[in-house]
């Protein structure tokens, strides 16, 4: 690694994103861009209409008369074909039982769009309709109908299960003894909190293309940010080998979790195999909220004992999640984010257990912080509520608690390089936290911490006889800015402008596995391999240098064009050297960074609120959102991740629900479910902790998904603060906090 080149340096700086002239100008392509050779058909798919039903007759002769239709599927066609990230529950189309209202039936292959939706329409189906279960609790009741009466057969079930049951996966966490340390605290704390589904609203759709060439090869080009693990998981659908598959490289529109799976890959592989031509399907908007897979709703039930002085001796968090009508769409079967329920404290006695239970909804997946924000939303909630029993300031009583290097948390964790207490002071200046307020307005604080994610990352860099130079990488992204840090990186090692790196994305061929960028990757691990295929690249020029130049290689570096030799000065422009054997240097990396490593980020946001007595309505005044992190290799896309992290807080918190009764969403169009706009966004500030301890040689955190966590608990303090009324069912609208303060004024009368 050089910093001392011609160009300033790389990273450390703002510049612009590698994508963005691309994007703006519509040059950018996505899956619903792509022209493969010769003629493709549009797909599209008839849903279902009830909650639970069987299906007892499917007629497609209707639509398989219609002038353009090449192929048409029920799920007799595709019989035995399940899909699942781990959980094996999920047909390509429904057989024999609908689970949920927009399960996929059948399918129609045709020339256009219009045609094929058409001809699904032009699909009779007669149903059965059998008893549904749409509440989680009830889901795991006495004689509620079994969803899925065969679940202990699938395949994946992180547990075993001995029988038809609802519940298909309960996780427990823990230390200590929690029942000994609730009977020994002065004062116990009980609440239940509710947390609401929430759509991902990401710009792009859903959508894929399927091609079957002439050597039995599947290319696919599909809207997915892990592409080798949706490889794999379209090869299990299909039932082929997954190197059969090739994905290739298409820009993504927007993810945050709920592009890792390859839902409808093996459903136009089929339709494709049927037809004898390429298959496109893009699900439109209605698709989406109906039959997406959308953050977990959940039911959090918390306890907590405390000491007089505000030690906590003891937590229990007891949560539910209504995973819906399937759980193939949980990358580990379950929200691993659950075990933040217990915060990152000092608790020497605490249990989580997690319970993912089907209903007759929506499936369920992943979004950004997955499990984690809602535990958050509950731990920091009632970290509020403990203060006010024992009569403590929320701030004094997440200090007196917070772990330091050494401690262990409520789940066993033990961390160093920690620096809770630091950023939540930091925090709490920069909000004024302890300045005098207007009445109805309050501050409300909350916290969480995010390690991220370990496994397996890949990346080359050529540095060419023309002087060019080339990252190449396996990460498909998804819009995070994570090509432009890539950029960065290899800019710096090498002494060059970030502007001379060109980055060239592999399609799955190239490498056999890597993990990408979900779980807070990119940084951590895509970083690493650029980094050390820059090194590697180096290496094979000091190589070049001893064998043409007779320099001796531990002496030299590369600096900007040239290579330096350190001990007398002397320079020569590497790509001379190349040109003189006509082959690039290539360097790679291969990387594989274990999950625990020890290290976390601490984000601490303060919400100050004006509320409305007589409406409920809440403003936001003010969001300070302090930051504990590594070296920040470029500060406005750093930034950029913070700002739109708060703002999904603000949706998740305030106003984002998607609404369903009897299993039937209701807001099927942005015009129903709302999200925030510029006029719900305050004044926004950031403070970062800068540097800290961070991964590899770079020193770098991930800031993705911890600027969200917070967010809702922290307006739920504050208008608590502000009114004395406790929100526990998000989202915190008007008319909750109006029902809350009509409420406590009947329970003084």
């Amino acid at each position: 690694m050089n910093p001392d080149g011609d160009a300033p340096p790389a990273a450390g700086v703002s510049i612009p994103r590698t994508d963005g002239y691309e994007k703006v100008t519509g040059a950018a392509e996505y899956a619903a861009d792509v022209r493969p050779p010769g003629r493709w058909l549009w797909a599209k798919v008839l849903r279902s209409p009830l909650p639970h039903a069987r299906i007892v007759r499917i007629d497609v002769t209707r639509a398989r008369a219609q002038p353009g239709v090449h192929a048409v599927l029920t799920g007799a066609d595709v019989a035995g074909h399940l899909l699942g990230r781990r959980i094996k529950d999920a047909p390509v189309l429904a057989h024999d039982v609908v689970r949920f209202v927009g399960d996929p039936v059948a399918a129609v292959a045709a020339d256009d769009e219009e045609t094929a939706e058409r001809a699904a329409a032009l699909i009779d189906v007669t149903y059965e309709e059998l008893p549904a279960v749409y509440d989680p609790l009830e889901a795991m009741g006495p004689g509620a109908p079994f969803v899925h009466p065969g679940v202990a057969a699938y395949e994946g079930l992180p547990h075993p299960l001995d029988g038809p049951t609802n519940r298909f996966v309960r996780n427990e966490w823990g230390v200590g003894d929690v029942d000994a340390g609730l009977a020994a605290a002065d004062v116990v704390v009980e609440n239940t909190f509710t947390t609401a589904q929430m759509h991902q609203a990401y710009m792009e759709p859903n959508s894929c293309l399927v091609a079957l060439d002439d050597e039995e090869r599947v290319q696919v080009w599909a809207s997915s940010k892990i592409p080798h693990a949706a490889k794999s998981h379209a090869a299990y659908g299909i039932g082929i080998p997954p190197e059969r598959i090739r994905l290739l490289p298409v820009t993504i529109g927007g993810d945050f979790g709920a592009k890792g799976q390859a839902r409808y890959v093996p459903l136009c592989y089929f339709l494709a195999e049927a037809s004898g031509r390429a298959v496109r399907m893009v699900s439109d908007y209605t698709e989406e909220f109906m039959a997406a897979n959308p953050r977990h709703p959940a039911v959090l039930r918390v306890r907590t004992g405390v000491m007089r002085d505000g030690t906590i001796v003891a937590h229990e968090a007891d949560i539910v999640f209504d995973s819906g009508a399937y759980a193939g769409f949980l990358p580990g079967g379950f929200l691993p984010g659950a075990r933040a329920a217990t915060g990152p404290y000092r608790i020497p006695n605490a249990r989580i257990t997690a319970s993912h239970v089907y209903t007759n909804n929506v499936p369920r997946g992943y979004m950004r912080g997955p499990g984690r924000v809602q535990a958050v939303f509950s731990i920091e909630s009632q970290m509020d509520c403990v203060a006010e029993a024992i009569g403590m300031d929320p701030l004094e009583l997440r200090a007196k608690n917070l772990v330091r290097d050494g401690d262990a948390t409520g789940v066993g964790d033990r961390f160093h390089h920690v620096r809770g207490v630091e950023t939540l002071e930091a925090a709490a200046a920069a909000a004024d936290y302890g300045a005098r307020k207007a009445p109805h307005v309050g501050r409300g604080i909350a916290l969480t911490k995010q390690e991220a994610g370990g496994g397996i990352a890949h990346a080359s860099v050529t540095l060419g006889p023309d002087g060019s130079v080339v990252l190449s990488t396996p990460i498909f992204e998804q819009g995070s800015g994570t090509y432009t840090l890539l950029r960065q990186v290899v800019a710096e090692a090498l002494g060059l402008a970030p502007e001379r790196v060109r980055v060239e994305v592999w399609d799955t061929d190239a490498v056999e596995n890597d993990t990408g960028i979900s779980g807070d990757r990119g940084t951590r691990l895509g970083t690493q391999a650029a980094h050390g295929a820059s090194e590697a690249a180096e290496r094979e020029v000091y190589k070049l240098a001893a064998e043409l130049l007779g320099w001796p290689e531990e002496r030299l570096r590369v600096a900007g064009d040239d290579v330096v030799r350190d001990d007398t000065g002397e320079r020569h422009p590497w790509a001379s050297l190349l040109s003189r054997t006509g082959q690039p240097a290539v360097g790679t990396a291969d990387i594989e960074d274990e999950v625990d490593s020890g290290l976390t980020a601490f984000t601490v946001q303060i919400a100050e609120v004006s509320v409305d007595v007589e409406t409920g309505r809440v403003r936001l005044l003010r969001l300070t959102s302090a930051h504990d992190t590594g070296r920040i290799m470029n500060p406005q896309g750093h930034q950029g991740q913070i700002d739109g992290g708060v703002v999904q807080g603000v949706g998740y918190g305030m106003m984002e629900e998607l609404h369903s009764e009897n299993g039937r969403v209701s807001d099927l169009s942005f015009a129903d479910y709302k999200v925030p706009t510029i006029a719900d966004i305050p004044e926004l500030t950031t403070v970062l902790l800068e540097p800290g301890t961070g991964f590899g040689p770079l020193n770098v955190k991930s800031i993705g998904e911890t600027a969200n966590g917070p967010t809702a608990a922290a307006i739920a303090n504050a208008v608590f603060d502000a009114v004395g009324v406790r929100v526990r069912d998000l989202p915190v609208t008007a008319e909750r906090v109006r029902q809350a303060l009509e409420a406590s004024t009947a329970s003084r009368s």
